[in-house]
């Protein structure tokens, strides 16, 4: 009993660090918005100005050698190549910061139509690179499979973007734990897959990491239990992740793992009217 008040209180200060840290992140993505959206417009502009500059170089083509000509119209392909790739990346940029506004300031437990597709694919790549920053020589090959058709669904879409980053942590650390004792030809790797059928998504989280033994499985989603280090994991994770597809969304979680091979998540959510 005495462990677990002591377990209680840490985790209450944890929620303490994590809500002054969930209002400065906040800020500071509402900080960043605005000179994203500068970039995205200012970017928009020149393309237009680019466009004008080419009618330009057409009517005026017969004063100009053909060297001078060609490399003209090759240095104006250059930068709208440019362009195109900036307003694409300050676009992608925009959309996590939205995302993480979302989380942050969403009202809770309102279902709001999202793009799951899209969601889950920022949370992928955030865990990808939130792990590249904490872990040294951190590298995965990530395989991702996104049905094209799928509409905008009802979801929370804070909760469900929350149980996507918990599993891609756990994904990613179970890869890189095994990385560090496998031979040098093992290849780590992730699969992430959406599709829809019978009007249910189905989200598939695989990875060839170091698996769960009968233990782990047993007490997976108990409160506190956790197989990472002391001070890396709350062992509170799972349990969300359980109550947000469960409760909160109707729907299903099951997974399948084998120690030493590897582990697949299988999160399955109805689709609301």
């Amino acid at each position: 009993m005495e462990q677990t008040n002591e377990q209680l209180k840490d985790q209450l200060k944890k929620q303490e660090k994590l809500a002054s840290l969930g209002l400065l992140v906040a800020g500071i993505a509402h900080e960043v918005q605005n000179p994203l959206n500068f970039v995205i417009n200012f970017s928009k502009m020149s393309d237009k100005l680019l466009a004008d500059l080419s009618e330009i170089l057409e009517d005026n083509e017969d004063k100009l050698s053909d060297d001078d000509r060609e490399e003209v119209e090759d240095i104006i392909t250059d930068l709208q190549e440019n362009l195109k790739k900036i307003t694409e990346h300050g676009e992608r940029a925009v959309n996590i910061v939205r995302d993480i506004l979302l989380v942050s300031r969403g009202k809770e437990n309102e279902f709001i139509p999202t793009d799951i597709c899209r969601i889950v694919k920022e949370y992928v790549w955030l865990s990808y690179h939130a792990m590249r920053a904490n872990y040294k020589n951190f590298n995965i090959t990530i395989h991702e499979n996104y049905q094209e058709d799928i509409p905008q669904v009802m979801i929370i879409p804070q909760d469900l973007s929350r149980a996507v980053l918990n599993l891609m942590n756990n994904a990613f650390y179970a890869v890189w734990r095994k990385s560090q004792s496998a031979s040098p030809d093992f290849q780590p790797e992730v699969k992430v897959s959406i599709t829809s059928s019978n009007q249910q998504i189905i989200i598939t989280i695989a990875d060839n990491g170091e698996g769960m033994s009968d233990e782990v499985k047993a007490k997976l989603y108990e409160n506190f239990f956790t197989t990472k280090p002391a001070g890396q994991g709350t062992g509170l994770g799972m349990g969300i992740i359980r109550d947000i597809i469960e409760n909160k969304h109707g729907g299903s979680i099951s997974f399948d793992s084998q120690a030493g091979e590897g582990t697949q998540f299988t999160l399955i959510i109805p689709i609301r009217k």
